[in-house]
């Protein structure tokens, strides 16, 4: 099962007390995934959907908002639901839905937690979060989509819009972001469970990145001391340890000694110790002569 079926699930399994928020989430089930049909003068909801948790918290919604008790509703029940919930300003038809739904059925913050609710239930998804973090809601009009992103940026979520072929998008892309909507819609088992692989997820990407910085120390560590005693061989080859100073000759000898040691390591080895600057000093020293004599032989 995926991560957005079991966002869904639980979503399904949320019933809010309050008819006014019963109706908020009936209405944006049927904005985003139903249709009014009108034929013969007889007026009917169908709802388009295959998820089974979809249409059992639809029925469930309607028993409690409108006392209906039966599996499909007659045509004074569609009517009972379309009156209460129906999103025009009285011009235009009852099934139009194309511009979402009347805003006093989302003036109310617990209302418009209800609304997302439904809104992810029918035409929401989410990826995986082991992979990304994107969330969407799918609309079929302009007006639904810009609608469900000003409800989320009521909340201080920056949601934003595309379009998609012939579809409007909503969508959100920060984690952050993501954890807050699932809080907001009343998921908080999946938002624990995307906490976790979140926190799993910077974890890792922490210990990777402590990793990949210690490897490339070790290496330049290594690509430095390879240098340096490179340097120090020409020198005892073709100048003589003997001409040099007590203090780079002791320098010299000792990196000869520990090739691998770290120059903090180095300066301790030393009689008497010398900080981690001046063991760099002496070591550039050094490559400076080195560096000399093979100017002079033209190398």
């Amino acid at each position: 099962m995926s991560f957005s079926t079991k966002v869904k699930e639980e979503l399904s399994a949320c019933i809010p007390l309050g008819r006014h928020c019963q109706l908020a989430e009936l209405a944006a089930m049927i904005s985003l995934c139903g249709r009014v049909v009108l034929e013969n003068e007889t007026a009917s909801i169908h709802l388009q959907t295959e998820n089974r948790a979809i249409i059992r918290k639809y029925f469930t919604l309607l028993k409690k908002a409108f006392i209906i008790n039966t599996d499909v509703c007659n045509e004074s029940d569609t009517i009972r639901v379309l009156e209460a919930i129906k999103a025009y300003n009285g011009v235009e038809p009852i099934h139009d839905l194309r511009g979402g739904v009347n805003s006093l059925l989302v003036s109310r913050n617990c209302c418009k937690r209800a609304y997302l609710r439904g809104a992810f239930t029918c035409a929401g998804s989410m990826s995986d979060p082991k992979k990304g973090y994107h969330l969407e809601l799918v609309c079929n009009h302009l007006g639904q989509a810009e609608q469900l992103k000003e409800i989320i940026r009521s909340f201080g979520l920056e949601a934003r819009t595309i379009v998609r072929k012939k579809y409007y998008v909503v969508y959100l892309k920060e984690s952050a972001g993501i954890v807050d909507l699932l809080n907001i819609m009343g998921a908080h088992h999946s938002l624990m469970d995307l906490e976790n692989l979140r926190i799993e997820k910077e974890v890792r990407n922490s210990v990777n990145r402590q990793v990949n910085c210690e490897a490339a120390n070790i290496t330049k560590t290594v690509t430095a001391a390879s240098r340096q005693i490179e340097d120090i061989m020409i020198l005892r080859e073709r100048y003589g340890f003997n001409n040099l100073p007590d203090n780079l000759r002791a320098m010299a000898e000792m990196r000869l000694e520990y090739p691998e040691s770290s120059l903090k390591e180095l300066g301790e080895l030393l009689d008497p110790p010398v900080g981690k600057s001046g063991v760099n000093h002496r070591l550039r020293k050094l490559s400076e002569l080195a560096d000399k004599l093979r100017s002079d032989d033209g190398l």
